[in-house]
């Protein structure tokens, strides 16, 4: 390297984010995933063993998962050929692969494929990597944020272990600001340094790019203005998996009566990004089959909030969504109709299904009254006293109770009302 090369090369140095600036070169500088690093741990045995094999990093953005693939290439000597998923294709790859065959064959290298939101790939990118990881040319690790068991094919995940990358956790993040503090030779505030760290989120790049920001912004020490002028409102983003954690925290939160933390995830749903229209759909769902007829408005009323949310949009829509949420929440809770339409369907996919009682049947034609259908039917309007004037459910079935309404709420006077027609007709047909 010659001065101008030496002094291009320092140059973009000083001109790399933070975040980059910062990175760990070797395992022991590493920040959090202790369970991976610390002695015993697969990464630091694989390091021991000067051998990385076939790994895939899954964890949240900002945990480290480039950083470990670089400090690993080192450790072992190896040369690191890093690729995107989202810029790469199946044509980059197999140059990588050639280049790593000639590199091995003459200058006896090995090399370590680094490929970034492994996910990304379709199929037959990631077939493409099987041949060179079966006969060992290379040693590759993949980075994802999604669950491997859906985003990555099983052949490839069959020759790779997963390690599981966890969020850094706020101690991690103090050292890692601390770092940055230093490097950047700025003051944090303590109120500056809490909104920063709750900001972050376990994500260390996002951590260290507000900081750089905020020190850009601030004259002297950071506060938390600075950092809110640099950094503006953060989007909530998750992947696949923790679409459906946050979707059945929801759920359990509504149907266990915690409307706070109802309205908590449904806060991180909205600023995720999920479809409204969804959200109204579970939301109908659920005030039928938890709240039901222990309060009949909430049916409606979710059916309302889901006219509401197509009618009006985001984000004005996550104010029905929210009355919904809350309502629902605190409603008194019964799944009885639930329950007593999925016993009815037992019995009936169960069989043999009875045939319906003559006195029931219609009678449209002359024939079949004759044949009796119809005969005995007793028009309730005409009864007295009101409620159950006979028997309905086939003789086979004429003791099956499906619908047992629980003690609360409007469920309450439902009971009491069905249990007194029932011995009234009891009584009549005795």
């Amino acid at each position: 390297m010659d001065l101008f090369d030496a002094e291009g090369a320092d140059a973009l140095v000083r001109r790399a984010p933070l975040a980059e600036r910062l990175r760990p070169t070797i395992l022991d500088e590493v920040i959090g995933q202790p369970h991976l690093t610390s002695d015993g741990g697969p990464l630091k045995i694989a390091v021991e063993r000067n051998r990385v094999g076939s790994l895939v990093l899954w964890g949240p953005p900002g945990t480290g998962k480039t950083t470990l693939a670089r400090v690993l290439a080192g450790a072992v000597e190896e040369d690191f050929v890093p690729l995107s998923a989202v810029t790469s294709g199946i044509r980059d790859l197999r140059a990588a692969l050639d280049a790593a065959r000639e590199r091995l064959k003459y200058e006896d290298r090995s090399t370590l494929v680094f490929i970034d939101e492994v996910h990304r790939f379709n199929k037959a990118q990631q077939d493409a990597l099987l041949p060179a990881l079966e006969e060992g040319l290379v040693d590759f690790i993949g980075a994802t944020t999604e669950n491997p068991s859906f985003e990555v094919i099983a052949p490839l995940l069959s020759r790779s272990r997963v390690l599981r990358l966890r969020p850094l956790s706020e101690d991690d993040l103090r050292v890692l600001l601390n770092r940055g503090q230093e490097a950047l030779e700025a003051e944090v505030s303590p109120e500056a340094e809490a909104y920063l760290l709750r900001l972050s989120g376990g994500d260390g790049r996002r951590l260290l790019n507000a900081l750089e920001a905020a020190a850009s912004a601030a004259s002297g020490r950071i506060e938390v203005a600075a950092v809110e002028r640099a950094v503006g409102e953060r989007a909530l983003m998750y992947g696949r998996e923790e679409h459906y954690d946050v979707v059945s925290a929801f759920i359990k939160s509504v149907r266990g009566g915690d409307a706070d933390a109802a309205l908590h995830y449904l806060a991180r749903m909205i600023e995720a990004g999920e479809d409204p229209v969804f959200m109204a759909r579970r939301l109908v769902i659920l005030a039928s089959e938890d709240v039901g007829n222990a309060d009949p408005y909430a049916l409606p009323l979710a059916v309302a909030a889901a006219q509401a949310v197509q009618l009006v949009g985001m984000p004005e829509g996550r104010i029905p969504l929210a009355q919904a949420t809350s309502y629902l929440a605190s409603a008194p809770k019964s799944n009885a109709s639930y329950a007593a339409v999925n016993k009815a369907l037992q019995d009936v996919r169960r069989g043999p299904v009875p045939e319906v009682p003559m006195h029931l049947r219609n009678a449209p034609t002359g024939l079949m009254k004759d044949e009796g259908y119809g005969v005995g039917y007793r028009y309730a309007h005409d009864d007295e006293p009101e409620g159950m004037n006979q028997r309905y459910l086939p003789d086979e079935l004429a003791r099956r109770v499906y619908y047992e309404p629980k003690e609360r709420g409007a469920e309450v006077g439902i009971g009491e009302r069905l249990e007194r027609w029932r011995k009234e007709r009891e009584g009549r047909e005795h």
